[in-house]
């Protein structure tokens, strides 16, 4: 059994991955529904939390039922980052979770995320001046380094356990990779392998099927798996993995009607967190995810994103499911692309 700190996750956990503008809690509500382990929320800026900024509050929403769950901040200044530790601890998550990944040009070139991997010696003192002022289990996400000549992830982990992280996740990229490019799990396996590790380490990148995750698991011999490009769209991701590590076998993709019901959920979800008007308008950029590959669902996903009105989005998603009652994802190849403009795993 897997644990963080005391927390038991699993015996191979998988993970939703922290994602701006994704994983809210209607997004992980679903993830949860459908066989995620652990959740993590959107990353939250330390500077937002201090200021009482309403955008970040907001985020430190959390529910019984998505339990176990992890905060994530962000932030370049150390005593900031405290302040914004000791705000989130009281909103009572499970984990608190540093964000020393997130490769997005207006948060590393500020030295947030992972532009302070540039700069080691504070990443680790900041760290462990954050596990110092809380009594909540304290988890790093991180990628490989800022770019391939300063790759020094085996060595960070190692610095980052010794003063008081209770798991690690890693991005097998750099900074400056972004999301380019094939992730390497090679080093993610180092950092598992060294002897002097004894906290769970989580690999994280590129693990879009159930063959995939079976293979990191396999060949790098990860404690378990962050997911978050991969389950836009697919909160049946995590079952799907599950189902297929437990059998060898494919679980049948889901239905449209499967995927109706899950969007008009998230639309539900999303309007009784957000309220009527940002409800409405963030639940647009799903759709597409929702019935990617579809033919024909651009005139229909063009009504969902033209109105404000509730009742004509779910009139327009039960017209899906009724023109496409029977049809079999199976038999076709998906060509849309996801959309991920913000967000980051």
């Amino acid at each position: 059994m897997v644990k963080i700190a005391d927390i038991e996750v699993g015996e191979f956990p998988l993970l939703l991955a922290p994602m701006e503008d994704v994983s809210d809690p209607p997004f992980r509500a679903l993830c949860k529904k459908h066989g995620a382990d652990v959740m993590y929320t959107e990353f939250i800026s330390s500077e937002g939390l201090i200021r009482d900024a309403v955008k970040s509050t907001q985020k430190l929403d959390i529910f019984e039922y998505e339990r176990p769950v992890g905060i994530q901040i962000f932030g370049s200044d150390i005593d900031s980052m405290i302040e914004a530790a000791e705000i989130t601890e009281q909103a009572k998550p499970d984990i608190i979770d540093i964000n020393y990944g997130c490769p997005v040009k207006k948060v590393a070139c500020k030295g947030a995320g992972a532009g302070i991997l540039q700069d080691i010696p504070k990443m680790v003192s900041m760290t462990s001046e954050i596990v110092k002022a809380v009594n909540l289990p304290v988890t790093v996400k991180t990628r490989l380094g800022w770019d391939e000549k300063t790759m020094y992830i085996v060595e960070v982990a190692e610095r980052l356990q010794d003063v008081g992280i209770k798991a690690i996740s890693i991005h097998g990229r750099t900074r400056k990779q972004m999301y380019k490019g094939e992730s390497d799990w090679s080093l993610i396996a180092a950092v598992r392998n060294n002897p002097r590790m004894h906290i769970p380490v989580f690999g994280n990148g590129d693990v879009d099927t159930p063959e995939k995750a079976v293979l990191m698991k396999e060949r790098y011999g990860v404690d378990g798996i962050m997911i978050g490009r991969a389950s836009i769209g697919n909160p049946w991701v995590f079952n799907e993995i599950k189902h297929f590590m437990r059998t060898g076998e494919h679980l049948a993709p889901p239905s449209v009607g499967q995927r109706v019901e899950a969007a008009i959920q998230h639309l539900k979800m999303s309007l009784e967190w957000k309220g009527p008007v940002l409800g409405i308008v963030e639940m647009r950029r799903h759709y597409s995810n929702y019935f990617k590959g579809l033919p024909g669902i651009k005139e229909h996903r063009a009504v969902m994103v033209s109105t404000m009105e509730e009742s004509e989005i779910i009139a327009e998603l039960h017209l899906v499911a009724r023109k496409y009652e029977g049809f079999d994802y199976r038999s076709m190849e998906m060509v849309e692309a996801v959309d991920v403009s913000r967000a980051s795993d």
